[in-house]
């Protein structure tokens, strides 16, 4: 997938997620970055990345992993925030969200978790890692 398209100086190159598990973080993250428009961009053994315009997120086992998990609340990463639309498809990426993996978090705040004007899901995957996904317009 080539793009002619200059990127903004500034914006993300890409992001790349040093996961436990390459299988199931493909399984979930695969569907989630295929929903919001990425489409494949790279395959190795040890890694997988997914490409929407100039912006690409890699998910890779490396063999220099240190650790086994990941923890959203210590230093470092805590999640990553998407455009996913308006309201509507928010809520059905939210709704099917499970059947790939992720958990809604905050679910007694839902879709209001971020504050009364910010209408986001908030999901995390099996590994801990979260993303926000953040729906156009005011809540």
């Amino acid at each position: 997938m080539e793009d002619a398209t200059e990127p903004v100086t500034g914006s993300l190159h890409h992001v790349e997620i040093w996961v436990p598990d390459l299988d199931r973080a493909t399984r979930s993250w695969g569907w989630l970055l295929t929903e919001l428009g990425y489409e494949v961009f790279q395959e190795w053994p040890d890694g997988r990345s997914w490409r929407l315009g100039t912006t690409y997120v890699v998910l890779e086992r490396s063999p220099a992993l240190t650790a086994g998990s990941h923890d959203r609340l210590r230093p470092g990463l805590n999640h990553l925030a998407f455009h996913a639309g308006g309201r509507a498809e928010v809520d059905a990426l939210a709704e099917r969200a499970a059947a790939h993996g992720w958990t809604l978090l905050f679910p007694e705040r839902h879709p209001y978790a971020g504050g009364e004007r910010h209408y986001a899901a908030y999901l995390a995957d099996e590994d801990g890692y979260e993303v926000e996904l953040v729906a156009y317009g005011k809540g």
